[in-house]
């Protein structure tokens, strides 16, 4: 039974690996590091289109690596890592994204309303 256990838990972890493995969803994750963020925000940070960043965040929110939250029209992410421990140690070591971050609100593009 142990041993099924351990299975499933290296499989879970290797599905957020390839994940993690992408690395326009690397880079998201990344801005999500700094604090929630709108699509609209984040469409405007990656200089791509909303239905890319929309299957990008749908692929991350299926493998649990974000959770969504919808005001109005609009759905905000945020990070869900408090789970997966070893994630804590990778991002630590990724590059800030906070300057890209502070840069852009949702207030600033009128898109959010």
């Amino acid at each position: 039974m142990k041993e099924r256990a351990a299975l499933v838990e290296l499989e879970k972890v290797a599905d957020v690996c390839k994940l993690l493995g992408d690395k326009m969803r690397l880079t998201i994750l990344s801005l999500l590091k700094e604090r929630e963020l709108c699509v609209c925000e984040i469409v405007e940070i990656m200089n791509t289109s909303q239905p890319n960043v929309s299957q990008h965040m749908r692929k991350l929110k299926d493998g649990g690596l974000v959770k969504e939250a919808k005001k109005g029209q609009w759905v905000y992410y945020s990070l869900n890592i408090d789970d997966k421990p070893y994630l804590h140690v990778l991002f630590q070591y990724l590059p800030s994204q906070k300057e890209k971050v502070d840069l852009i609100s949702c207030e600033q593009l009128n898109f959010c309303d």
